[in-house]
């Protein structure tokens, strides 16, 4: 473990991005910057985090304002999140909980770097690294995922085993305060053995984690004959959050290849959430799921598909020829926090869809954009007629208002070069979300694109005050 200087928290009594219920979350004021992970797929130059300005107001808007970068090469820097989110307002192990450091895992080193936000929001600061071997050795894991403030700690979803094996992975459980490892959250694995993403339904002391694969399954690209084969991930597991206690394992059927993201309500009262899944190996289809508790069981059922579409061999990357298809790959989803509106990244066609979920059992699509793609390149962004939209619309990251929609462009650097040979040059977009009826428009003044980003490839973004993907909540009223 690697610290640059002292860590301590403020005093985050009465910090003002801690909302007691995704009302107050919805109404608190707008995001003025935007952070998001770079990395350089050759490893060759170092990651960095940069800092967006998303003030309209603001001369600098649509433009990086700063960039923050690692000391270390090759980590391959994927999901990261705060160390805080609006949950801790209920955690007993958050002493003077505030939302103020940012925890980058590197997929592909297993390193965990912290920077601290404070006191200059526009420019953070690196403030500790923890190394792979302390994750090793008091976890037992690797090459760490996905993160979000919990009860007992920091929770990290991992893919790998101890110094990259093959699993199981798991969850890793870091000190609120310190960020040190603390140890595996899970007491009774059960069936579980791969791993991808973790969430809750806090109220109910219930946790929910998805399947992807395991390092050596994924970190050379998508391996044809696991996928033909139906052996990447294909469940849900369910647990007792306070024991790590393994509960329930839904399987979606083996032809549902990769269950990736968890979108739980943001109602802290509900019991339902939607997850995706990539490819249907029967028909190139993608789709979302949603699981309800139904007594003390969870079901979960399809509720959306999104079907392949033709295409001419000589238009599609090597790997795609012999189907003659485009698959839509939904590889990132993110519901608002209002719980009515669901956005739909298809990677492979390049498509952002808009859902009203108001009833999530009946989703209903209101809108829809095309931002890239495997075939065709999709429309250019407005304010470069001339720049060809690289990759696809990707992850994608929501305002607390649900009015603002952000969307990046890479996976992972082993499955970029499957899907989109050509190469990806990074870009961030910004549309804006019509929150009464539906509808989505492209924000032509803000494209960070290409050099904006130091040529790195950008993928997740979070928001300054909280997100949609990142906040939990305790309170209803």
């Amino acid at each position: 473990m690697r610290t640059t200087e002292h860590i301590h928290d403020s005093d985050g009594h009465g910090d003002p991005t801690l909302y007691r219920t995704p009302a107050d979350a919805v109404a608190a004021p707008p995001e003025a910057l935007a952070y998001v992970v770079g990395f350089d797929p050759t490893a060759q130059q170092a990651d960095a985090l940069f800092t967006v300005d998303t003030d309209p107001a603001s001369p600098t808007y649509g433009r990086v304002k700063s960039h923050a970068t690692l000391p270390d090469l090759g980590n391959e820097l994927h999901h990261f999140g705060w160390n805080a989110c609006s949950s801790a307002l209920a955690h007993a192990g958050h002493h003077h909980a505030a939302r103020r450091f940012l925890i980058a895992p590197g997929l592909r080193s297993s390193r965990l770097h912290v920077f601290d936000t404070v006191p200059d929001p526009a420019h953070p600061r690196l403030v500790k690294v923890i190394e792979a071997e302390e994750l090793a050795t008091k976890a037992g894991y690797s090459r760490p995922h996905t993160l979000h403030c919990g009860p007992d700690g920091v929770f990290l979803s991992c893919l790998g085993g101890a110094d990259g094996a093959d699993g199981p992975g798991g969850v890793a459980l870091l000190d609120h305060e310190s960020f040190d490892v603390l140890r595996s959250w899970e007491t009774e694995r059960g069936p579980q053995r791969l791993a991808y993403d973790v969430w809750w339904h806090l109220r109910q002391n219930v946790a929910v984690t998805s399947e992807w694969g395991t390092p050596s399954m994924i970190e050379d690209g998508v391996v044809p004959e696991l996928l033909l084969n139906r052996q990447y991930g294909h469940s849900l597991h369910f647990w007792e959050l306070e024991t790590g206690r393994h509960l329930q394992q839904v399987d979606l059927g083996d032809e549902h290849q990769m269950v990736l993201e968890l979108r739980p309500a943001h109602d802290p009262e509900a019991t339902w959430g939607f997850t995706n899944t990539v490819i249907n190996v029967e028909d190139l289809s993608a789709s979302v799921w949603l699981w309800n508790r139904e007594g003390e069981d969870f079901k979960v059922r399809k509720v959306i598909t999104i079907p392949a579409e033709p295409a001419q061999p000589e238009d599609l990357p090597p790997a795609l020829k012999p189907f003659g298809a485009v698959p839509p790959l939904i590889t990132d989803i993110d519901l608002s926090v209002d719980d009515q509106w669901l956005y739909i990244s298809a990677w492979g066609t390049g498509d952002l869809f808009q859902y009203d979920v108001s009833d999530p059992f009946h989703p209903r699509q209101t809108a829809a954009v095309r931002l890239g793609g495997i075939v065709g390149g999709g429309q250019p962004h407005p304010a470069e007629p001339d720049v060809p939209l690289t990759g696809g619309a990707q992850m994608v990251e929501l305002s607390r208002d649900g009015r603002r929609v952000y969307l990046t462009n890479s996976l992972y650097a082993a499955w970029d070069e499957q899907f989109y040979p050509a190469g990806i040059d990074p870009w961030m977009i910004k549309l804006d979300a019509d929150t009464s009826n539906g509808g989505l428009s492209v924000d032509s003044r803000f494209f960070p694109h290409g050099e904006d980003f130091l040529g790195l490839r950008v993928h997740q973004t979070r928001l300054q005050g909280g997100d949609a993907s990142s906040d939990s909540y305790c309170y209803r009223r």
